[in-house]
C-alpha cells in the first residue's frame, strides 16, 4: 500500500507540474498569435482526446506521465512528418515563421510557469500555515564543531547569516546554501534566559556532501531538542490484548522484562519487535506499581509481522507542540512576497549546487531520481496537503531550471541555438541540430542513469 500511495502522488505530482509547464507555451504561443495543433499531458497512447476552439487544438491525456508536449503549427515539421504543406491562410501563424523574440518568449513561458507555480504555491503554504520542529539545540557533542562555536543544550537558533530562522527545517537550508561557500557562519542563539548573542560555526573543515547525505546534525556535532512523550496508556481497544492482560487507561508503563521505558517511541519500538511473544510489563497506577503478562497480537504491516496491543497514546501532547513546533502564517501579499524569496532562495541554492558539481566540489550522488522523488511525494502528500503542495513547488523550480540548462532537446537548448541564429544572423543549420540533438540526448541519458543509480543505492545500499 505504501508503494501504491508513493507510486500515486508521483504520478500525481509530474501530471500537475507537467500540465503548467506545457501550458505556459501553450498560453504564450496562443497570444502570440501562434497556432497550436495539440496540447498533451504525457505521452504514448491517447486514453483521452477531443478538438476544442476555432483552431480544433487537440488535448490530449497520454499513457506514460513522465512528460508531455505542445505541437504548434510549423512548416518544417509538416513537411518531415507528413509532407503537407501549411495553407497560405496559416503560413503567418507557423512557429517557425515568427520573429526571434516570439520564438525566444514562447520557449521561455514553460519554465516561467514552474517558477510562477512555484512562487503561488509557496505563499499558499505561508497563508494557510505550516508547522516545523522549534530551532532548539538539544544534545550537544564535546569538542564538535557546535561545541567549539558556543553551542549548548536549550540554546534556540533564531538567525544565520542574518537572516531570520523558526524551524530546523529553515536553518539547514541556509547553514548549507552558506557551507557553500566555505565560510565561517555567523549564528544568532536566543539563550532559555532570553539573551541573544551571535556563534560563528566553522563550517571550512566539512564538505557540502557532509551536511547533504543524511549526516548534517552528526557532522555539526549537535541534535535538535525533540519532544519526550512519556509512556501513558491512552484508550484501549476492547478485547485488544492490553485489555485482556488488565491494563487500563492512565497507566504509566516503567519498563519492561526489566527493560527501562522512558518514551512512548521506546514503548511502540518494544512492542511493535514482539509480535506473540510473552513479556512482563511493569506500570505505575495511582502511585503504586504493578506487573503483568502480556502478548502483542501479530499483524501485518508494510510486509512484515509487528505487535500490536491496542492502545492509544494518552499522554497530552498539546503542551508540547505549543513549545517544539512553531507555525508561521502570513496575510496574502506578505505570502506572496515570501514565496517569491523562498523560490529564489531554492532556485539560487540548487544552480549553486549544480555548478560544484560541475567542478567536482560536491558529489554527482545528491542527484535523485524518480524513486526517489515518488518515495518524497508520498511522504509529503500522507503528512497534508500543505507538505505535498510545498513538495510541488521544490520539484517545480528543479523542472524550471533543468530545463532552462542549455542542453539540446531541452528549452534551453532551443535558447541556445536561438542565441547562435541572433549572433550569426541565419538559423542554426538542420545538420548541426541534429548533432546536438543526439548529444543533448546521451547527457540526458546519463544523467537519468546517475540518478537512477543513486535511487537504487538509497533502497538496496
Amino acid at each position: 500500500m505504501q508503494i501504491a500511495y508513493s507510486v500515486l502522488s508521483f504520478i500525481v505530482a509530474i501530471g500537475v507540474l507537467v500540465t503548467v509547464h506545457e501550458f505556459g507555451h501553450y498560453w504564450v504561443a496562443r497570444r502570440l498569435g501562434i497556432k497550436v495543433l495539440r496540447f498533451s499531458v504525457g505521452f504514448g497512447r491517447p486514453l483521452f482526446s477531443r478538438r476544442w476552439g476555432a483552431d480544433q487544438t487537440e488535448y490530449v491525456l497520454a499513457m506514460i506521465p513522465l512528460g508531455g508536449y505542445v505541437k504548434m503549427l510549423d512548416e518544417n515539421e509538416s513537411e518531415n512528418e507528413t509532407g503537407v504543406e501549411v495553407s497560405a491562410a496559416d503560413r503567418d501563424r507557423a512557429f517557425n515563421r515568427q520573429p526571434l523574440w516570439k520564438r525566444i518568449a514562447v520557449v521561455v513561458a514553460g519554465p516561467a510557469f514552474n517558477f510562477i507555480f512555484a512562487i503561488v504555491g509557496y505563499a499558499l503554504v505561508f497563508m494557510v500555515g505550516i508547522s516545523g520542529l522549534r530551532a532548539l539545540v538539544g544534545d550537544v557533542e564535546a569538542d564538535s564543531l557546535a561545541a567549539r562555536a558556543g553551542f549548548t543544550q536549550g540554546q534556540e537558533i533564531v538567525a544565520v547569516d542574518g537572516v531570520a530562522v523558526q524551524t530546523w527545517e529553515a536553518t539547514i537550508q541556509r547553514l548549507i546554501g552558506t557551507s557553500l561557500d566555505a565560510a565561517v557562519v555567523p549564528v544568532e542563539v536566543r539563550e532559555s534566559s532570553g539573551r541573544q548573542r551571535q556563534l560563528q560555526l566553522d563550517l571550512r573543515g566539512i564538505s557540502v556532501d557532509d551536511l547533504t547525505q543524511g549526516h548534517f546534525f552528526g557532522s555539526l556535532g549537535l541534535s535538535p531538542d525533540r519532544p519526550s512523550i512519556p509512556p501513558v496508556l491512552g484508550e484501549l481497544t476492547p478485547g485488544g490484548a492490553a485489555e485482556q492482560a488488565g491494563l487500563l487507561k492512565g497507566d504509566r508503563v516503567v519498563s519492561a522484562d526489566g527493560t527501562p521505558i522512558l518514551t512512548w517511541a521506546a514503548w511502540v519500538d518494544f512492542v511493535r519487535a514482539r509480535p506473540a511473544q510473552q513479556f512482563t510489563v511493569t506500570i505505575s497506577r495511582g502511585g503504586t506499581r504493578q506487573q503483568f503478562k502480556l502478548s502483542p497480537e501479530p499483524k501485518r504491516d508494510a510486509g512484515k509481522t509487528i505487535g500490536r496491543i491496542g492502545a492509544m497514546r494518552g499522554a497530552d501532547v498539546q503542551a508540547l507542540a505549543a513549545h517544539y513546533y512553531v507555525t508561521q502564517r502570513y496575510p496574502p501579499w506578505t505570502a506572496l512576497a515570501m514565496g517569491a524569496g523562498k523560490t529564489l532562495d531554492i532556485t539560487v541554492l540548487t544552480l549553486r549546487m549544480l555548478w560544484r558539481m560541475l567542478l567536482l566540489e560536491v558529489s554527482v550522488s545528491n542527484l535523485s531520481g524518480p524513486i526517489s522523488i515518488a518515495q518524497y511525494a508520498g511522504v509529503s502528500a500522507q503528512i497534508g496537503l500543505e507538505r505535498f503542495i510545498e513538495f510541488l513547488a521544490v520539484i517545480s523550480v528543479s523542472l524550471g531550471i533543468l530545463n532552462l540548462l542549455p542542453i539540446p532537446v531541452l528549452d534551453g537548448g532551443h535558447l541556445l541555438y536561438y542565441l547562435l541564429e541572433s549572433v550569426q544572423g541565419r538559423p542554426v543549420s538542420e545538420n548541426a541540430q541534429i548533432l546536438g540533438q543526439r548529444l543533448g540526448i546521451t547527457l540526458l541519458l546519463s544523467l537519468m542513469g546517475i540518478a537512477f543509480y543513486n535511487d537504487l543505492t538509497r533502497v538496496f545500499g
